[in-house]
């Protein structure tokens, strides 16, 4: 082989560099593309020192799985971000946790298999001296009380008056606030929802009117401050729409007014989807999509 066969054959060097920010399936995916990344992914620990698994592999990632992936860090894990990964257990969880005292974010949204016993034993190992637990996601996890929050705070070292200077949570920005980059997120991702008194996810509102009211007032007396249940948000802007006239939504979400005259609608019905929910448009030769509903109507119309 030539040189200049040999150069174009091999990837840019620019490529390796950017291994160490995929997530997960994007790294996995990559180890097949050629033996020069396969050997980079093989012998450099670099690349799995943060690890991110989220769609499409998270519904299939088992404590197995799990196991042999993180295995690949050789005990220097720093970041864990396992999203909506329902197959993962205690027992895989704890079998990585001892593996990798060095882990300080630790993500855990939507993981339903999960105790929370063992998350509980997981910020034990963690929060030893020497070890450097700052980051933990747990939202989605069933049967957490106020006791179990009240012990992972004080492990991780996180008093009341830390709870209140948390800077401002917005519902329809809740999927960007955790990544590995980011310095500036709460130590922990829930709190005492002042409405209901569970343990979940709980937001502000950004609605100029309800920040105003804050500088006026205590933040966890706001009436618009609550977790998702308590408090119906748009699902584009995060507003608070309680007292509000809200736009038909096409999918399952709450659509404020005002996002919903910006967005795209049905032919038929006039509903417009969520930006989240967009890609259950039907998009046919005319202009314009037909929802999922009206598609399905007209399909069966025409039989």
């Amino acid at each position: 082989m030539t040189q200049i066969s040999l150069q174009l054959s091999l990837p840019h060097e620019a490529m390796f560099l950017i291994l160490p920010y995929l997530p997960l399936f994007e790294l996995l995916s990559m180890s097949q593309v050629c033996k020069s990344f396969r050997d980079a992914l093989k012998h450099d620990i670099l690349p799995w020192l943060n690890i991110i698994v989220d769609k499409p592999i998270n519904t299939r990632f088992s404590d197995e799985f799990l196991v042999k992936i993180m295995s690949k860090a050789k005990g220097r894990l720093n970041v864990v971000a396992l999203r909506n990964c329902f197959k993962i257990t205690d027992e895989g969880l704890l079998q990585v946790i001892a593996s990798n005292p060095l882990i300080n974010k630790l993500y855990l949204q939507g993981c339903t298999s999960l105790t929370i016993e063992g998350v509980i034993g997981a910020v034990k190992l963690l929060t030893k001296p020497n070890h450097r637990l700052k980051n933990l996601a747990i939202s989605g996890i069933y049967n957490v009380k106020i006791e179990d929050f009240q012990t992972l705070c004080h492990l991780m070292g996180i008093n009341q008056m830390q709870m209140k200077q948390i800077k401002m949570k917005y519902y329809h920005m809740r999927h960007k606030l955790y990544t590995f980059k980011q310095e500036s997120q709460p130590s922990i991702d829930v709190d005492i929802c002042p409405k209901c008194g569970e343990i979940r996810e709980v937001f502000d509102c950004p609605r100029d009117s309800c920040k105003k009211r804050m500088q006026q007032q205590q933040r966890q007396l706001l009436e618009c401050r609550g977790c998702f249940l308590c408090v119906p948000r748009c699902e584009e802007c995060g507003v608070c729409t309680k007292d509000e006239e809200l736009g038909e939504a096409a999918c399952v979400d709450i659509l404020c007014l005002n996002c919903w005259l910006h967005l795209p609608k049905c032919n038929f019905c006039n509903k417009a989807y969520c930006n989240q929910h967009a890609y259950q448009q039907h998009v046919g030769s005319s202009l314009g999509f037909l929802c999922s509903e009206c598609s399905f109507q007209s399909t069966q119309s025409s039989h």
